[in-house]
């Protein structure tokens, strides 16, 4: 079975995850991990939010890079990202407060790479 294409238009990088819910004044938003990658990057990717992290997955070193990349790619404190689920697999699911959906995906198209 194929992947789903990824869509060429530069709109659909600004399009928030379909996974992503807003709960009361956070967004509840799944990750896919990639640890010990050649550099640290977010991306919208096949509706999933991607991210790509030079931290090996050792004692809780991805997981901490992960929260301190989020913060820092969209611009908040470092309280305000969570993580709820996915302490050890590749699949996670973050909290983050002070954000909405549309401004989530707008920041990570921003955000340098």
């Amino acid at each position: 079975m194929a992947g789903k294409q990824r869509s060429a238009d530069s709109s659909s990088r600004s399009r928030p995850p379909v996974g992503i819910r807003e709960e009361g004044a956070r967004l509840i938003v799944p990750v896919r991990v990639t640890p010990r990658a050649r550099r640290n990057a977010l991306a919208i990717e096949d509706d999933t939010l991607r991210v790509w992290l030079t931290a090996p997955p050792v004692e809780g070193a991805a997981n901490a890079a992960l929260l301190a990349l989020l913060a820092e790619r969209l611009r908040l404190p470092r309280r305000a990202v969570t993580l709820l689920r996915g302490e050890t697999a590749r699949e996670k699911v973050v909290a983050i407060d002070g954000i909405t959906a549309g401004e989530l995906a707008q920041r990570i198209a921003s955000s340098p790479e």
